[in-house]
């Protein structure tokens, strides 16, 4: 099977870091681990100026492989997850270069995760962005989804699982730019090349300090929901959850 995280360095300014998970790119633990390794990787590398996160096929990202969950030991399996997941959001956030997120179609669960500890959002128009955990039986990124949205509004779309679509988020300043799916790449790229023609020593510095200044504990906030997540496997509740939206009988 190829690998679902690939790096495109034609470019030796910029690392191209693709996701291409078929059908939904919703990914497996071995998955959020590698793409972990590949964005710290291109930042520890002092020829690599910015990072461009972008992924193939339908949508940006459809969260964690349920199947997965369910086929494997359960607790195994989301143990994984949970730290997959939390490896991931940290290496954008930390990536000592910039990391530039270009989103097409679904961006849900751990898609929101990646976008909101993104340092710059691209989206097309056709991108939505939502976190249907509550109707997963699990709990997280809503850490994430703050960074994004108002706290009421965040709350809103929490509780309900609804999705925001790009022009709202662009709306609230967290998505910088919107464009036709066709433009979304060359898009990023246009805003990656313009970063990385800086000297990289001050944008590396610019990065730490920035991360440095910021409100949110993103690393803390974000494990502390998801000790929520362990609490609802261990009452039972997720895996029930989960099985429905695997059969379709999800309301």
């Amino acid at each position: 099977m190829p690998d679902a995280i690939t790096v495109d360095r034609t470019e030796r300014e910029l690392a191209v870091v693709t996701v291409d998970a078929p059908p939904v790119n919703a990914l497996s633990v071995r998955d959020w681990f590698d793409l972990a390794e590949a964005i710290t990787n291109a930042g520890r590398d002092p020829d690599c100026h910015v990072v461009v996160l972008r992924a193939a096929g339908r949508g940006f990202n459809a969260g964690v492989d349920i199947k997965e969950i369910q086929r494997d030991d359960a607790y195994a399996a989301l143990i994984g997850a949970n730290q997959g997941c939390a490896a991931a959001f940290s290496a954008v956030y930390d990536c000592a270069v910039p990391v530039i997120a270009a989103v097409h179609g679904f961006c849900l669960g751990g898609g929101i995760g990646l976008v909101g500890n993104a340092d710059v959002v691209i989206a097309a128009e056709d991108a939505t962005f939502g976190l249907p955990e509550v109707d997963r039986g699990a709990l997280g990124a809503a850490t994430h989804l703050a960074r994004l949205v108002p706290q009421h509004l965040m709350r809103a779309l929490y509780f309900t699982a609804s999705t925001i679509d790009a022009h709202q988020l662009h709306h609230h300043g967290s998505v910088y730019a919107v464009v036709p799916r066709t433009e979304l790449d060359a898009t990023a790229l246009e805003l990656a090349r313009q970063i990385a023609a800086k000297d990289t020593r001050v944008i590396r510095a610019a990065k730490q300090a920035i991360n440095g200044i910021d409100v949110q504990p993103v690393h803390q906030s974000y494990r502390f929901e998801q000790g929520f997540t362990f609490e609802l496997n261990l009452a039972g509740v997720s895996d029930a959850a989960r099985q429905d939206f695997l059969d379709g009988k999800e309301t």
